[in-house]
C-alpha cells in the first residue's frame, strides 16, 4: 500500500505542478481587464478590457471611470475611423502581437482618446500579471502608463 501511495503521488505530482505553472502564465499576457491609471495625475480614468483573436491583441473601452466624464463623450481629436465616435466602447489598442523573446507585446497602436493621438505601442506584464507597462512610442517621445489588473 506504501509504495502505490508514491507512485501515485509521483504520477501527479508533475501533473499539479504543470497546472499551476499554466494557472501563473494566464496571468502573464496582457488578455484580461485593466484599470488605466494616467500617468500626470495617477487618476484612475477607465476599463480597458485587451482581448486575444489568434494571437493579436485588441482592447476596448469598457467603462469611464474619471471624475466628471460623460459617458456620452465623442473622439472629436480622433482623425481616423473613430473620429466623432463614442469613446465608451471605442478599441484604443490595434494589432499587438507578442515577441518572441520575452514577455513582451509590440507592433500595434494605442490611442489616446482625449487628444486623439496614436502611438505604437508595446506592453509587458509586470509583479506576476497583476500589473500591465503600457508604453506609447511616437518617434523618440514616449508616455508610460502602470495599468492594474481587475480580479
Amino acid at each position: 500500500m506504501k509504495y502505490l501511495k508514491g507512485t501515485m503521488l509521483r504520477a501527479f505530482l508533475p501533473l499539479a505542478l504543470g497546472l499551476l505553472a499554466l494557472s501563473a502564465q494566464a496571468q502573464m499576457t496582457p488578455a484580461g481587464l485593466w484599470r488605466t491609471i494616467d500617468d500626470n495625475t495617477g487618476e484612475v480614468t477607465s476599463e480597458v478590457r485587451i482581448t486575444d483573436n489568434a494571437g493579436v491583441l485588441s482592447g476596448r473601452i469598457e467603462k469611464l471611470l474619471r471624475k466628471n466624464v460623460k459617458q456620452d463623450e465623442l473622439c472629436d481629436k480622433c482623425t481616423d475611423d473613430r473620429k466623432d465616435k463614442l469613446v465608451l466602447g471605442m478599441e484604443i489598442i490595434r494589432g499587438s502581437k507578442k515577441a518572441s523573446s520575452e514577455l513582451l507585446w509590440e507592433g500595434g497602436k494605442i490611442l489616446d482618446p482625449d487628444n486623439g493621438k496614436e502611438y505604437t505601442l508595446r506592453m509587458m506584464p509586470i509583479e506576476d500579471g497583476k500589473k500591465l507597462r503600457v508604453r506609447g512610442y511616437i518617434a523618440f517621445f514616449y508616455r508610460t502608463q502602470i495599468w492594474v489588473r481587475v480580479p
